[in-house]
C-alpha cells in the first residue's frame, strides 16, 4: 500500500490497516511526501500487521514533482520485489501505470482537476496537463478504481474514465478513538485557515459576530509568508495530537467546516462520532454522506454560515437533535465496515488472478 504523510490519507491508511488485521492481512506501507513525525511514527509502530517503508519523494500534486515521481516508481518496484505482495493498493495516482505484475486497486481520494472546478469555478490550467495525463493513465490501467463517495466517483469518471471496474467504499473511523464529553459553549473546526478548499477562513471571519468563541485546530502562521492570522473571537490551537483532537471534539457543541471541496471529510466524521452538531459546506459528497444529519451552507455565503451557527447556538433543542442525528449517521461509517468492503475487493482481485 502507498500513502502520503501530509494529509487525511495517512489517517485513512492506518485506520484501514488496523481494521484489516482480523482478516489476516499484512501490509507493507510505502510512504511519500515527507518523513513521518513522532506522532505518526508512534501510531504506526503500534499496529502489529504493518511494516513501514519510508521515503521523502514528492507527490504528483506538488511543485515540479516529475523527477521524484519517476524515482519513487523505481523504488516502489524494488519494494514489490522485496515484499512479494499479493495485491497492490495505491492511494496516490502517479504510479498506476507501472508494470506491477499483480492486481492493482487504486483509490481516488481527491484530485487537482475536481478541486480546481470546485474551488476556482473553472477548469485547471494547462500547467496541470501532465498531471491529468498521468492520473488518467493510472486510473484506466488499475484493475479496480475506488472512490470514497458516489459523488467523487462521478467526477472521476467524467474527468478520467472509463475504468475497468469501479466501486464506492466509504471511509471509516474506529468509534473507540472518540468519546462524548460534557458539551461546552464553543464552535470547533480543524484545518489550515488559508486552505481554499476547507474554507475555514470564512468561519474565522464571521467569528466576531458569534456569541460563542471559535477554536481552530491548525496553524495561525501562513507557510509562505510567515504572517500570523489574528482575528477577533478566534483561537488557534496549532497542531494537536490525536488525543488532544479527541478531547476538543468531545467538548465541542458545534463543528463547522464550510468546505467548497471535501470528497469525504474524515474530520467531520470524527466530530459526528463525538456528538457535535454539524455545519458543513453544501456539496454533493457531503449531502450524500450526511443526509439530514447536518446543516448545510453555501460555501460562498458568509451570512448563511453565520446564521446557521447562530441558530444552533440559540436553540439548544435543535442542537441536541442535530447532534443525535450526526451520531446515528456516523454508525454507518466505521473502520470495521470499511475493512469488510476492502476485504471483499481484495478477495475478488486475488481470486481473479489465481483463476487467470
Amino acid at each position: 500500500m502507498t500513502a502520503d504523510t501530509v494529509g487525511g490519507v495517512w489517517t485513512y491508511a492506518l485506520e484501514l490497516i488496523r481494521a484489516m488485521a482480523p482478516f489476516g492481512t499484512e501490509v507493507a506501507l510505502a510512504t511519500m511526501g515527507g518523513l513521518m513525525n513522532e506522532d505518526q511514527r508512534r501510531e504506526a509502530e503500534s499496529i502489529p500487521n504493518l511494516t513501514v517503508y519510508e521515503s521523502e519523494y514528492k507527490l504528483e500534486w506538488m511543485d515540479e514533482p516529475w523527477e521524484d515521481v519517476q524515482k519513487a516508481g523505481e523504488w516502489l518496484l524494488e519494494l514489490r520485489d522485496k515484499v512479494q505482495p499479493d495485491l497492490i493498493h495505491l492511494n496516490g495516482m502517479a504510479h498506476g501505470h507501472l508494470d506491477w505484475g499483480k492486481p492493482v486497486l487504486m483509490v481516488i481520494h481527491s484530485c487537482v482537476l475536481s478541486w480546481w472546478r470546485a474551488v476556482k469555478g473553472e477548469d485547471a490550467p494547462e500547467t496541470w496537463k501532465k498531471y491529468s495525463e498521468m492520473v488518467k493513465q493510472g486510473l484506466q490501467t488499475a484493475d479496480v478504481v475506488v472512490a470514497p463517495t458516489q459523488a467523487m466517483m462521478h467526477q472521476a469518471e467524467e474527468l478520467y474514465g472509463p475504468f475497468k471496474q469501479s466501486s464506492v467504499v466509504y471511509n471509516g473511523r474506529g468509534q473507540h478513538h472518540f468519546q462524548f464529553g460534557r458539551k461546552e459553549p464553543f464552535v470547533f473546526s480543524m484545518g489550515r485557515v488559508w486552505d481554499e478548499a476547507k474554507n475555514i477562513s470564512m468561519l474565522a471571519h464571521i467569528a466576531s459576530e458569534l456569541q460563542w468563541p471559535v477554536y481552530i485546530a491548525g496553524e495561525e502562521k501562513h507557510p509562505a509568508t510567515g504572517k500570523l492570522v489574528e482575528l477577533e473571537n478566534v483561537h488557534f490551537l496549532g497542531q494537536l495530537t490525536n488525543k488532544e483532537v479527541s478531547d476538543w471534539l468531545s467538548r465541542a457543541s458545534i463543528y463547522a467546516l464550510p468546505a467548497k471541496y471535501e470528497p469525504f471529510g474524515l474530520t467531520i466524521l470524527e466530530a459526528a462520532m463525538s456528538g457535535c452538531a454539524l455545519v458543513v459546506g453544501k456539496t454533493e459528497s457531503q449531502a450524500e454522506i450526511w443526509g439530514n444529519a447536518a446543516k448545510y451552507v453555501d460555501p460562498q455565503n458568509a451570512d448563511e454560515l453565520r446564521d446557521a451557527i447562530s441558530k444552533l447556538i440559540d436553540d439548544e433543542f435543535c442542537r441536541n437533535i442535530m447532534a443525535c442525528r450526526a451520531v446515528k449517521r456516523s454508525h454507518g461509517y466505521t473502520a470495521d465496515q470499511m475493512a469488510q468492503d476492502y476485504a471483499n475487493l481484495y478477495r475478488q482481485l486475488t481470486k481473479a488472478t489465481v483463476a487467470a
